[in-house]
């Protein structure tokens, strides 16, 4: 197992302790009706194999990004467990990253997980250039060899399909796709075993997207690592994900094979959004 989330929670507000089993799908509400605290996510678990593509959907508001932000710790969680490929503690138990030391963090959010935002200048250093960016990541896993962080650099820039002389252009130069590409090939550089997706095609256009997305399945099945990947659009899950999460006011409502869900909803919200499909 690379990533396993017990119970994981989080609460915005003073919750009255009641937050969570007043709150979720099943009461028809996030918001907690006693001290009206939101509850983003609920006693969400999942897990993530080696390999996998794991998919998150719903609608606006639902939790998804915030389960992502969770996993990568760009947020506390309230409480919960999370993890990651066998890490252990002092003591030889498996380790809650939630609870680990500050330089196991930066280690896990610099070599072992990577995020791609569905904005780019939360992915990009902007005052970087492109080379610039990704050769941060590739110090940040710990190489500190400068001809090996360039070459690195103009591997990835190759590899996302853009022109290695465009390694000193700063991201502002870009388009939106190709800011996209970018932080795919920053993400990649420090080759991670679990990269996060937050809605990364969102606001691109239709021929981008299907080119990005191509670009990510491709690189996936080429360097092999577990991808969880959030998105609102069911053609994009049933074009990536092996496994389907349907999330509704913070609490997991279906959670099974992509194309069982999508085939044979059981549940009537998944229902509903495949049906809006079709």
């Amino acid at each position: 197992m690379l990533l396993e989330v017990q119970d994981l929670s989080k609460i915005y507000g003073n919750s009255c302790g009641s937050c969570l089993a007043l709150t979720g799908e099943e009461h028809g509400r996030a918001i907690c009706p006693e001290c009206a605290s939101v509850v983003a996510i609920n006693s969400i678990s999942l897990t993530a194999r080696k390999n996998e593509i794991l998919g998150i959907v719903g609608e606006s508001g639902s939790g998804k990004s915030t389960l992502l932000q969770l996993i990568y710790q760009d947020i506390t969680a309230s409480c919960g467990k999370i993890f990651f490929n066998g890490l252990t503690d002092d003591r030889n138990q498996p380790l809650n990253i939630l609870k680990a030391m500050p330089a196991t963090v930066s280690h896990l959010r610099n070599k072992e997980m990577s995020m791609i935002y569905q904005n780019p200048h939360l992915g990009l250093n902007f005052l970087f250039s492109a080379g610039g960016n990704i050769a941060q990541r590739i110090i940040g896993a710990g190489e500190r060899n400068y001809e090996k962080i360039r070459k690195g650099a103009l591997g990835f820039i190759d590899r996302i399909d853009m022109e290695t002389s465009r390694i000193d252009d700063y991201p502002e130069n870009f388009s939106g796709g190709q800011q996209q590409r970018i932080q795919i090939a920053k993400a990649l550089s420090s080759s991670p075993k679990l990269l996060l997706l937050d809605e990364p095609t969102t606001g691109l256009d239709v021929s981008v997207q299907a080119k990005i997305l191509d670009l990510i399945k491709e690189l996936q099945q080429e360097i092999g690592f577990s991808m969880i990947i959030v998105s609102h659009d069911l053609g994009v899950i049933n074009h990536l994900t092996d496994i389907t999460v349907v999330m509704k006011h913070g609490t997991l409502v279906e959670y099974g094979l992509t194309d069982q869900i999508l085939e044979d909803p059981q549940h009537p919200y998944t229902q509903l959004l495949v049906s809006s499909i079709l």
